[in-house]
């Protein structure tokens, strides 16, 4: 068992001020495969009286030096792609082929990015006589989740470094392997003391204290919208900054005109993907009722040829889910969907037929769901898909915007341009046409109760800079 109960604080590894062992369990075996340390406020001021210190020349460094010190944690990430994929997979169950191509590219990816970013951003502009000047914003706060672990820590350390800010990370204590070896990462690269900081713990008691901590300026969020009220809420008194990445419940719209086969199928591969556990899933596919027996029976053979099994199986596209917590929860919804009379076409509760152990899911489909159900409101976060029935196109942009989350939307058709015109009526932070990938050089988040604030791109670098205007400015003295 690995033992990663230090802490990294000011620069150095160090012990938690207070003993709190807690195991981190492989959800596929259910075996306990490292010890932590839950941390206290204690622990958090330490982090952040470093950060703060750190802040002071950080802050004031050029443009050229924070691109030679992110040039240098992409040299070093790169030398453990392999390892960071392989502790993903040990620690939240995603499949390592997609560990592999998704999980671990992804933490690397928004650092290439920023770097493109910070070559070309302009921290000044001249307004008359008025300098418009835009500076770190000072101590930043990062509470991470466990379903895309360095994808969401690497979109918020990197423009973070970036921008001259200072950092106290808090990842999820369900999976925190990777954020160890993170850490380790960037002092391998040479991060000052203090710039960077790791302290792990639960929510109630790290999370909370950094969000209300003083000489926090700004705290980014990502999780769910029930934690994401407490964090804003914690937040509230210091009156610091918060950005959020919350909750989704992510309308898929196959238009009439779509190749039903093709779009359905990829439709459940896509709610499936990382195990149903991504907060921009697909989960609500919306098909046209005269269509939705073909698409169910579609549907239903796309989830009963999904490969569920060990994550270090090259061939297994579906794991366990995360916890024994997220297992229950995940059961719970199917049972409520059942019980609620939607349509069961594909798995149900239980275990897949061979698997005695882990927390593994059958792929579960439900048809002739109403939008008004529990599985079409609620953030289920496995691989569960329901399928619901409209009338028109009007009708189908009315479900989708029927939801208190607004993250992501999906938009099937043959012809793209009307793809586009029903994409702009869907109130979500971002929009898929045709199956189209994320790019990690646009922007990220939500409206409603998805969230506030952008990451990825310029607009994550944005976030954390403060907006400073200089009247009478001459042009003496100018840095970046």
């Amino acid at each position: 068992m690995k033992d990663c109960r230090a802490f990294y604080i000011d620069g150095e590894w160090v012990s938690s001020a207070v003993s709190h062992d807690f195991a981190v369990t492989n959800p596929a075996t259910e075996q306990q495969v490292a010890m932590i340390s839950l941390g206290s406020a204690v622990d958090v001021d330490r982090a952040v009286s470093g950060a703060k210190i750190a802040f002071e020349s950080y802050s004031e460094t050029t443009v050229d030096e924070r691109l030679a010190l992110l040039q240098s944690i992409i040299e070093v990430y790169k030398s453990h792609m392999d390892e960071m994929a392989e502790t993903i997979s040990l620690e939240m169950g995603a499949p390592i082929s997609l560990s592999r191509a998704a999980q671990a590219p992804a933490g690397l990816a928004h650092f290439l990015e920023i770097v493109k970013v910070l070559k070309h951003f302009n921290f000044e502009e001249t307004k008359g006589s008025t300098l418009m000047r835009k500076e770190p914003i000072g101590v930043c706060g990062l509470i991470t989740p466990w379903n895309w672990p360095m994808n969401q820590i690497a979109c918020k350390v990197a423009p973070a470094l970036a921008a001259g800010c200072t950092i106290v990370l808090k990842p999820s204590e369900i999976a925190p392997l990777s954020a160890y070896l993170f850490a380790r990462i960037l002092h391998e690269a040479g991060v000052p003391a203090g710039v960077f900081n790791l302290v792990n713990g639960d929510g109630q008691t790290v999370g909370s204290a950094i969000a209300s901590h003083e000489h926090v300026a700004m705290v980014s969020f990502t999780g769910s919208t029930r934690a994401g009220i407490s964090v804003a809420s914690a937040a509230a008194p210091t009156v610091k900054r918060v950005t959020q990445e919350l909750g989704g419940k992510s309308a898929n719209i196959i238009l009439d005109d779509a190749d039903l086969v093709k779009a359905v199928t990829e439709g459940v591969q896509s709610c499936f993907r990382n195990t149903g556990q991504s907060c921009n899933a697909p989960t609500r596919m919306l098909v046209l009722r005269s269509k939705l027996a073909e698409g169910g029976a579609v549907a239903r053979r796309a989830a009963e040829a999904t490969k569920v099994g060990d994550p270090f199986a090259t061939e297994t596209q579906v794991g366990p889910v995360a916890s024994k917590a997220q297992f229950d929860k995940v059961q719970k919804m199917i049972a409520q969907g059942i019980e609620e009379g939607a349509t069961l076409i594909a798995g149900g509760l239980g275990r897949p037929e061979g698997i005695k152990q882990g927390y593994f899911v059958k792929p579960t489909v439900f048809a002739n769901v109403h939008n008004d159900m529990t599985i079409a409101r609620e953030e289920i976060f496995g691989p569960v898909l329901v399928m619901i029935p409209y009338e028109n196109e009007a009708d189908a942009v009315r479900i989708a915007n029927d939801t208190p989350y607004g993250l992501s939307g999906f938009v099937a058709s043959a012809d793209v341009h009307r793809a586009c015109r029903v994409a702009k009526r869907i109130r979500a932070g971002n929009v898929h046409i045709n199956g189209a990938r994320i790019d990690f050089g646009s922007c990220f988040g939500g409206y409603k109760q998805s969230g506030n604030g952008r990451e990825w791109g310029e607009a994550g670098l944005e976030e954390f800079l403060e907006l400073k205007a200089v009247f009478g400015y001459t042009g003496a003295g100018r840095q970046s």
